[in-house]
């Protein structure tokens, strides 16, 4: 099979790694997501994955938030049949795939529009594609309003500069009447030590803003409320993470300040 190389900016090529990081998970001997879907993509592509030297850290914690986000939608959708989902800063994400809505919900996966058009070469027709910038007003014009809506943004909220996903939220929360959001929050500390890590500073992103106070979207006037904090450090999955990364996410899981300076998964209702 020939394999296809893409052109991606520093910016676009984020999606590869979280990508591969899926894609290790899916090798493990104990996964903790367990997508093949992804690994099936990235043998696909033409790319030096090896580059990436992803650590045991970023492909668990990876597999872990995408699981624990899939969960909350498939929980949405199981009380909402009728749901629209927004994955946001979709990528190259099989979520529609993981979670296989049911027929009644409408699924829209958004990203830049040269992004979501890779979508159709590595994934089955399962949802709406929307080409947009997420930090310009006016994609949202076309999504219907009277119908429950579950909004994932995984991965996103450190590369969106100032107060856009603040803004964005607002106009989210505005279009729809009622739903939820769930996102992987970073600390601001999380945020700011990522332009650090190898692989980011490698791609060349400077990581920009996070939030330590978990109800702090709660003041973004997006009419937002605090439903849940998940401290992965504390997930029964890290029993399946290689040592001797489950003894120190195991040791961190003691202190609610260290547990969210790693992966949380936070989900709000409005």
């Amino acid at each position: 099979m020939q394999r296809l190389r893409l052109r991606l900016d520093p910016l676009r090529e984020t999606l590869l790694l979280t990508l591969y990081a899926r894609a290790l998970d899916a090798g493990l001997a104990h996964p903790i997501l367990g997508d093949a879907h992804s690994a099936g993509i990235a043998d696909a592509i033409d790319y030096d994955f090896a580059k990436l030297d992803l650590k045991p850290s970023l492909v668990c914690g990876t597999a872990l938030r995408a699981k624990k986000l899939d969960e909350a939608v498939r929980r949405f959708a199981d009380r909402h049949p009728d749901a629209v989902v927004l994955d946001l800063g979709c990528g190259l994400d099989t979520r529609v795939l993981r979670c296989d809505p049911p027929p009644g919900v409408d699924w829209y996966d958004v990203d830049f529009p040269d992004v979501v058009d890779l979508r159709p070469r590595f994934l089955p027709d399962r949802s709406v594609r929307i080409g947009a910038d997420l930090t310009a007003p006016g994609w949202l014009g076309p999504l219907p309003r009277d119908r429950p809506a579950m909004i994932v943004a995984e991965g996103l909220l450190p590369f969106l500069p100032g107060d856009t996903f603040q803004r964005m939220t607002r106009e989210l929360t505005a279009h729809f009447r009622t739903g939820e959001l769930a996102i992987n929050g970073y600390t601001r500390f999380a945020a700011w030590s990522m332009r650090y890590h190898p692989t980011i500073k490698a791609i060349g992103i400077t990581a920009a803003q996070g939030f330590d106070d978990p109800r702090e979207p709660e003041t973004w006037d997006a009419g937002l409320r605090l439903v849940e904090e998940q401290l992965l450090a504390r997930a029964p999955e890290v029993a399946d993470f290689p040592q001797p990364l489950r003894a120190a996410t195991r040791l961190m899981s003691h202190s609610t300040t260290l547990s969210r300076q790693g992966t949380r998964v936070l989900r709000y209702r409005f």
